[in-house]
């Protein structure tokens, strides 16, 4: 088959024929239809996540057809369309998986990390971690529910009841969150790079009540912040514009050092917290909220050989909602 390969030695990746996969026990066998292309993928060929897979294929927003069962599979069937999420494998023994936070696992497995992704015609994955998927999405549109969409869910979910919600770095999570955030009754605010005057209209077109730079205040004082760019200098910009009692979510898995910053900018019960991976039960509500929610997803998509391009538009800042790379 063919596959887009990370060996380690470059940030540009081989295209390259390996073996198709075979399906072990409680594994799916699955042909790739589209592949998301995510910033935790760049966060890895560029060296900023330690011990990735060597060699490995990226990619861990995975929409395709199984085309074949290991051993054990319950709850699905050749033909069925399925979902790969970033979270691949856990170890059930630990102290946060016996406590309902498999997010946090010790001994975790991580697609396109750790684990062979979607950056190829096939692959394999532990059944128990994939998703059926909503059906009023395309291959393409549903790919970004797959890291985009629940990494953003859970992002929102640790603001709690925030009806005033800062969105800064927006890109495909932060589309897809703004979505349902506006869903919810909530208000968004919008925060770009500097001069990035099309995300702002954008985000304005997906019901933002206010779109401008990273480097601006907003109009009213957040009650939280969601921070989605890898720019550690983005959370004392995010303090100072929550109010009394905000919270600032980072959602992203790597960020830049963040700079020191005056205690009064945390005072009066601001918090900072983060978000690391998800879990099951995450991707199961996200996703029956996806199909009954209309949401809008906007890609860009690239067929598999062009991986390099799509990985370097998305660095370059380049795209308008996600990009998607397509093996058909």
């Amino acid at each position: 088959m063919r596959a887009m390969v990370f060996d380690g030695s470059t940030p540009v990746l081989q295209d390259l024929q390996v073996p198709d996969p075979q399906p072990g026990a409680g594994q799916l066998l699955i042909d790739i239809h589209a592949c998301g292309v995510c910033r935790t993928d760049l966060h890895v060929i560029d060296g900023e996540l330690a011990h990735p897979k060597r060699a490995l294929i990226p990619g861990h927003e995975i929409v395709g057809i199984v085309a074949a069962l290991g051993t054990g599979i319950t709850g699905f069937a050749v033909g069925d369309r399925v979902g790969v999420p970033w979270t691949g494998h856990t170890c059930g023994q630990c102290r946060y998986c016996q406590s309902g936070r498999e997010n946090l696992c010790d001994a975790p497995g991580f697609t396109g990390y750790t684990l062979d992704g979607g950056y190829a015609e096939r692959t394999v994955a532990d059944s128990r971690y994939c998703f059926h998927l909503p059906q009023r999405y395309s291959d393409v549109e549903a790919a970004p529910l797959l890291c985009a969409g629940l990494i953003g869910y859970r992002t929102l979910a640790m603001a709690g009841d925030a009806q005033r919600i800062g969105i800064y770095g927006f890109g495909a999570a932060a589309h897809i969150v703004a979505q349902v955030a506006r869903h919810q009754g909530r208000d968004v605010y919008a925060f770009t790079r500097p001069g990035a005057t099309a995300s702002q209209q954008f985000a304005r077109q997906l019901g933002a009540r206010w779109a401008g730079g990273s480097d601006e205040n907003p109009p009213a004082a957040l009650d939280a912040a969601l921070i989605f760019a890898p720019a550690g200098s983005l959370i004392p910009a995010a303090l100072r514009a929550v109010a009394k009692g905000g919270i600032v979510v980072c959602g992203g898995i790597h960020m830049s050092d963040i700079p020191s910053f005056p205690y009064s900018l945390l005072w009066e019960e601001r918090r900072v917290v983060s978000v690391a991976n998800l879990t099951r039960a995450d991707g199961q509500a996200f996703m029956k909220l996806a199909e009954a929610t209309p949401l809008q997803i906007t890609t860009s998509p690239y067929p598999l050989a062009e991986a390099n391009r799509a990985l370097n538009d998305l660095r370059n800042g380049a795209l308008v909602g996600a990009a998607v790379l397509t093996m058909r």
